[in-house]
């Protein structure tokens, strides 16, 4: 059921829409909505699917691409459920739809381009291993994969690396941020809400571009993924701002073209807080169970063509 908050002030529920999108192109953009099947989509995610939806502009196109690369959370019924919930909203989107699980062969060129350049080495440290040495430096610098990684295992010597590899160590795949901002230079991209933007990757560390359970990782899938599906303006939320400047490093260094980016507030609670998966009874399958129009859903996300 949702709950009465929402069923009495459902029109107070959300922040006011901010802003607006900056001109379309003439022919339109390749626009995309790429959510993790890991949860129902609720009103936040019909904010952005709209406001990428709508993006396009006229003669131009729309993706939805499934981000399902966490086996462990990402379920097939949740796969369903999105592309049921985005049709009742009356979306329709280019087929065959992109799952990033079964594309790792390309992730996987991506990867080997980038290690013939010598910006790959491999990571074995565990997370309390990297907590302990972050704790014992004083100091734990963020980055949008939290705490930035202090290059430990960096410093291993080739013999050293190739020893724990034979011996068949665990490990992640973390780019040499130093080697590799060095080799693509300076970097900037184009965002609607402000204008031509710097990239400064290298604050954010060695982050990891293959994990131990999947041969890839957000950074290096989305990148591969809007390359190949020639994507033009990628607009996705607020918190996500700061992931585009390891983006931007990736496409110069695998030679991609940059789309322009735009980057939309996040739908709130009236406390402030930002909606989550768990918030079950504004999801779009909840409220559609409660009898919800399309139209009322819309006009509740605050999206506004």
């Amino acid at each position: 059921m949702v709950g009465s908050a929402a069923l009495f002030h459902r029109r107070e529920f959300y922040s006011h829409r901010n802003g607006s999108m900056a001109k379309r192109k003439t022919g339109g953009e390749v626009t995309r909505f790429a959510p993790s099947p890991t949860g129902y989509l609720h009103i936040g995610h019909v904010f952005s699917a709209l406001t990428a939806y709508h993006a396009r502009g006229k003669g131009g196109t729309f993706h939805l691409r499934i981000e399902d690369i966490d086996p462990a959370r990402c379920k097939n019924k949740f796969t369903d459920a999105i592309q049921e919930d985005l049709k009742w909203l009356g979306l329709d989107w280019e087929t065959p739809i992109r799952k990033q699980s079964k594309q790792m062969k390309d992730y996987d060129v991506a990867l080997k381009k980038l290690s013939i350049k010598g910006l790959l080495y491999p990571c074995f440290c565990t997370r309390s291993e990297i907590k302990t040495e972050i704790e014992l430096s004083g100091h734990a610098p963020h980055g949008p994969d939290g705490p930035v990684y202090p290059g430990v295992c960096r410093k291993l010597s080739a013999e050293k690396r190739d020893d724990r590899l034979d011996d068949g160590d665990a490990h992640v795949r973390r780019i040499d941020m130093s080697g590799a901002a060095a080799i693509a230079g300076p970097l900037a991209w184009r965002d609607t809400g402000m204008g031509m933007t710097k990239a400064n990757p290298q604050r954010f560390g060695d982050v990891v571009l293959a994990r131990k359970d999947v041969p890839t990782s957000y950074h290096l899938a989305v990148t591969v993924d809007d390359h190949l599906q020639g994507i033009t303006l990628v607009t996705r939320g607020a918190d996500l701002a700061p992931s585009t400047e390891i983006h931007r490093l990736l496409q110069g260094l695998l030679g991609y073209p940059t789309p322009t980016y735009a980057h939309h507030r996040l739908i709130k609670d009236t406390t402030g807080r930002r909606l989550a998966k768990r918030d079950q009874d504004m999801t779009i399958r909840a409220l559609r169970e409660s009898g919800y129009t399309p139209e009322e859903v819309i006009e509740m996300s605050g999206f506004e063509k």
